[in-house]
Order: C-alpha cells, then structure tokens, then sequence
C-alpha cells in the first residue's frame, strides 16, 4: 500500500483543532456545572471518567508518536474527512440539543426526564458515537491504524462502563419524575 508524505502543517492544524475542542468541552462543562448543581444534579460514574481523560489526553500523543515511528497517510484519505464530519456533526449536535445539561460527566438532575428532542429523539447516544467514529477516523487520516485500533478498543471498552453507568443515572432520574409526581 503507497503513502503519502506526512502534511506537517496539516497535522498541525488537526492538532490544535483538536485541542480546541477538547478545551472548549472542558470550558463548556465548567460553565455549565454551577446551574446543574444549582438545580440538584447528582454525578454518577465518576470512578471511571479520569480513564476518560487519559484516553483523550494520550489521543493525539499516539498519533504523533506513530508518525514519527514512520505511519503516514494513504494515499486517497480525503474520504476520512466525511466520518471525522459526521462525528464532529453528532458531538455539535448533542450539545445543541442538551443545552445547559451537557457535560463531560454523566450528572442528571432529579425530577426532569431524560433529554429525548433533537439529535436524543434518534440515537441514545450521538455523543458516544461521534467519539467512536473520531477514535477510528482521525488518527487513520495520518496513517496511524495501530492508534485508531488501540484507542478504538480502549474506548469500547470504557464505553461498556459509562453507557451503562449512564443508564443507571436516567433511570435513577426517571425514578425521581416519578416519586416527585406522587
């Protein structure tokens, strides 16, 4: 299989764009946590979100230690530029959708159902999904197949704790709905 010569200032970009939008997610959920606890949000699942955090931290450093290792793009990459759309797409569009709600972590607040408008009236989880398809899709655009595996089956695995960690807590909420209208 032909490569490409790896486009430095392409990487680049990526990189910071990357960067910036974990920020921004991270900025995002600051702000919006003082309102959620202000209306009585509870957290569940955080024993496993600091794996959470390593996986995304360590994201961008796998793909630029296989570059340097020697992967480089394949030749007709432009392709991978639809999933790495499509996911940045459904992480936008959850946000869009949950509002003031959206968060890194899983808090749900008692006594208000689950979010099941926008994006939610589809997918369970389109926030999940943009990560699996960002997982597999980006560090493929630079030739780094073993990060896209690797990080594509630490977060499944991550993802069989937290989406179910997730169900628990709408559930527990849901309970609330309903004990809040006895």
């Amino acid at each position: 299989m032909s490569s490409s010569p790896i486009p430095w200032a392409g990487f680049l970009v990526f990189l910071a764009l990357l960067l910036g939008e974990r920020l921004f997610e991270l900025r995002l959920a600051a702000r919006h946590l003082p309102s959620l606890r202000a209306r009585g949000a509870v957290e569940f699942g955080a024993g496993h979100y600091p794996a959470v955090v390593l996986l995304h931290a360590l994201f961008p450093i796998a793909i630029l230690a296989e570059i340097l290792a020697g992967a480089r793009p394949p030749h007709g990459w432009a392709w991978l530029l639809a999933p790495i759309a499509l996911a940045e797409w459904l992480r936008a569009a959850s946000i869009r959708t949950l509002k003031n709600r959206w968060h890194v972590r899983i808090w749900v607040l008692p006594g208000e159902k689950p979010v099941r408008t926008g994006i939610y009236r589809r997918l369970a989880h389109p926030n999940y999904l943009g990560v699996v398809i960002e997982m597999a899709a980006l560090p493929l655009l630079f030739g780094a197949w073993r990060t896209a595996l690797v990080a594509s089956a630490i977060n499944a695995a991550l993802l069989a704790i937290r989406i179910p960690a997730e169900s628990r807590a709408l559930r527990w909420a849901g309970e609330q709905v309903g004990s809040a209208a006895r």
